[in-house]
């Protein structure tokens, strides 16, 4: 089996570091930020059949600074000689501020302090690698343990990855519509176990609300529904290139109803290989 040859990039904050760091321990082996002009000379050497028989991770960011202009041409280049595969890890704007003012970072584009403007001007620089990249991975709501699972999948196991990630969200209105849904759906019409008073103080993870909620038949019948027009809206957000999808679902206060019927898609879509899920209860302990 020949080597296999991964250039890791993307957006500064998105997880380009914590990749490599899983790639390594995987027994890949990786390279940060080497300069532009040696990757042919580098791929030639860790290509050629002899010496370490590990798979190679090059890692590629904005710090390569100008040098990132000549990259395309390097990459036509190499595609002439041997065969290699481009992570582009990305992830929305709001998830890339919050990230470098939690961990007190510069942005290192950002000139003026400002990161939002780093940000920017970044992801028009790295704009030629996404479009060239052979796996799209939106980190903006994975954990950690998440994105590990994701490389699994492409860099371990080969398999067929599809570049769709899906988080299922509940919420309470009365703290607002999460600003970054896709698609938000409102279950306030069903059984309400807020007025049960055993069932008040728990939430939808508890058996007693999940089991209250669903013998509703109207419950039934709209995730029935939701699901079906979701099998037939997934592959087609696939085939159009989207990368995230947000499915918000809504309750009064987002402890009860909205988390059961979070907790019922997530088991249902989990069943679907092509994509990756993830699920959040934005509201439940408020």
């Amino acid at each position: 089996m020949s080597k296999r040859f991964v250039i890791v990039t993307g957006m500064s904050g998105a997880g380009k570091s914590t990749v490599l760091k899983f790639l390594e321990d995987a027994r890949y082996f990786c390279v940060d930020n080497l300069p532009v002009p040696l990757i042919i000379k580098f791929a030639e050497l860790s290509l050629d059949g002899s010496g370490d028989s590990r798979n190679i991770a090059l890692g590629i960011d904005i710090r390569s600074g100008q040098a990132l202009d000549e990259l395309s041409d390097v990459l036509d280049k190499m595609k002439d000689k041997f065969r290699y595969e481009i992570l582009f890890l990305d992830a929305n704007d709001e998830t890339l501020v919050k990230r470098f003012k939690e961990t007190r970072r510069a942005h290192p584009l950002a000139l003026t302090g400002r990161v939002d403007e780093g940000i920017d001007l970044e992801r028009k620089k790295m704009q030629f690698l996404r479009e060239r990249a052979d796996y799209i991975v939106d980190t903006s709501h994975m954990l950690t343990r998440e994105l590990k699972q994701q490389m699994e999948r492409i860099v371990i196991h080969s398999e067929e990855f599809k570049n769709l990630y899906i988080t299922i969200l509940s919420f309470g209105f009365k703290y607002g519509i999460p600003t970054d849904a896709d698609l938000v759906f409102d279950v306030r019409f069903m059984p309400n176990p807020y007025y049960v008073e055993e069932l008040k103080y728990k939430t939808g993870n508890d058996k007693e609300v999940q089991d209250y909620v669903m013998q509703s038949e109207v419950s039934g019948q709209f995730l029935n529904k939701l699901v079906d027009m979701l099998e037939f809206l997934i592959p087609n957000y696939i085939k159009e290139g989207k990368t995230q999808l947000v499915i918000a679902v809504g309750c009064t206060g987002g402890k009860h109803r909205s988390v059961t019927i979070a907790n019922e898609l997530f088991s249902r879509l989990s069943e679907n290989n092509d994509v990756g899920v993830n699920i959040s209860h934005r509201d439940i302990k408020r």
